[in-house]
């Protein structure tokens, strides 16, 4: 029976996610709502796979695949998310993730993911197949969006939601000075000149 790791900061989603696997075979080892204890129940409990979403406190999604996929673990990581796929599936991609599946489609879905990976295959949207330069109109703007650290799209798509520094700090564990800085280094790398710029652009290249 393989084993599954469930890391989600939305009850309501884990739950369903758990019914879901008990009723296909499958054995939910362990769930947590945050990047900091799925990394120590991942390297604890060794997970035949982790289905993990992006936006989750403490340590974000992609930190938590970065992290996972330079360790000698074997696990296979699976994003279930909200996010919509853009320059998201492909990032997670480069960083190690076996697949990417939108919290939107029917959950069916996840099942035919699971198979897919746990046999080996990976499991993406067709926009994770493309640059994101063809899923997008403008392709310099992309271009600069996808130069973004992970770290830097996570407070650029927190921005774009409309969250304050502190909210962003207290969500990402960082200082209000180190928000302050990927702010002011975000105005910098996608030249805009000011926060509704940042969210305009946010908005036209699909991450929020």
């Amino acid at each position: 029976m393989n084993k599954v790791l469930i890391v989600d900061d939305h009850p309501v989603i884990r739950l369903a996610v758990r019914m879901l696997m008990e009723r296909h075979g499958y054995e939910v080892i362990a769930e947590t709502d945050n990047g900091v204890d799925a990394l120590q129940l991942a390297r604890e409990l060794m997970p035949d796979i982790v289905i993990l979403d992006i936006g989750i406190p403490k340590l974000d999604g992609l930190e938590v695949i970065a992290r996972l996929s330079s360790t000698s673990m074997l696990m296979k990581i699976l994003i279930l998310t909200s996010q919509a796929p853009g320059h998201f599936s492909m990032r997670c991609m480069q960083s190690g993730a076996a697949g990417y599946v939108c919290k939107q489609q029917d959950l069916t879905e996840l099942l035919s993911a699971i198979k897919a990976v746990l046999s080996g295959y990976s499991y993406f949207p067709n926009q994770a197949l493309h640059t994101v330069r063809c899923s997008l109109g403008n392709a310099s703007e992309a271009d600069m969006v996808d130069r973004l650290s992970g770290r830097e799209m996570m407070v650029l798509q927190q921005l774009a939601r409309g969250k304050t520094n502190k909210e962003i700090a207290d969500g990402m564990f960082l200082s209000n000075k180190t928000v302050s800085t990927y702010k002011t280094r975000l105005l910098l790398k996608l030249n805009a000149r000011s926060l509704v710029d940042l969210i305009e652009l946010a908005q036209r290249n699909g991450l929020v």
